[in-house]
């Protein structure tokens, strides 16, 4: 294992899980504030913010996440301006998450029935006053468990920024493995590492679902 001891490996796999979970929480964030935006447009009455909506999220959904990595690692750069690795996958990672996000949320919306909305029409308020006090609440309850089993493929999904140099669990993994020459041991590892990140979530995912249905 040339100089590096089975801890050695350890150590350096968990900055790389830490870095992992770091873009993972971003990208979730991040994409969760524009997927919110995004949803909003995408509901609209007006047909203008409507179809700027759908472009959006048709874009991003119709095109592989490492597409959209190299366009703002590679892109930004021709521009004239450096851009990070990190700042790249960030950036690449959010607009992906969040075109999903508004899809799963605008999904969620539109299964409030007519009704709900026609009560709090009737109460005066206007369209995201409508979505505030009435439908958002009610939709929340459904969204959560789609919105974290989809936490789990932006978990996955940060492996494809190892492409473009970000030191993540994957990236982390390929360079213990290639000074170890232990690739089987090091890989092990780093699927162990997202398993653990991946399967509570997905636990959780099933288990918020259940209740859901449950309740209904």
């Amino acid at each position: 294992m040339s100089d590096f001891t089975f801890w050695d490996v350890v150590r350096n796999l968990l900055t790389g899980l830490q870095w992992t979970l770091a873009l993972s929480l971003v990208a979730f964030i991040g994409g969760g504030v524009i997927g919110l935006l995004v949803m909003v447009m995408r509901i609209a009455r007006g047909p203008l913010p409507r179809h700027v909506a759908r472009t959006y999220i048709e874009l991003f959904q119709g095109t592989p996440l490492l597409m959209q990595l190299f366009l703002v690692f590679f892109g930004v750069a021709l521009a004239g301006v450096e851009i990070s690795p990190w700042m790249a996958a960030a950036i690449a990672l959010t607009l992906f998450t969040s075109a999903y996000l508004a899809e799963i949320w605008r999904g969620c919306v539109e299964a409030i029935s007519n009704g709900q909305w026609e009560a709090s029409s009737s109460l005066a308020l206007n369209r995201l006053e409508q979505l505030r006090y009435v439908i958002l609440p009610q939709a929340l309850r459904i969204a959560v468990a789609p919105t974290v089993g989809f936490s789990v493929q932006v978990v996955k999904g940060t492996a494809v920024t190892s492409i473009i140099g970000f030191t993540e669990l994957t990236k982390t993994g390929g360079m213990l493995a290639n000074a170890t020459f232990e690739p089987f041991m090091v890989y092990g590892l780093v699927a162990l590492g997202y398993f653990l990140l991946c399967y509570p979530l997905s636990l959780s995912a099933r288990y918020l679902e259940r209740r859901l249905h449950a309740s209904a």
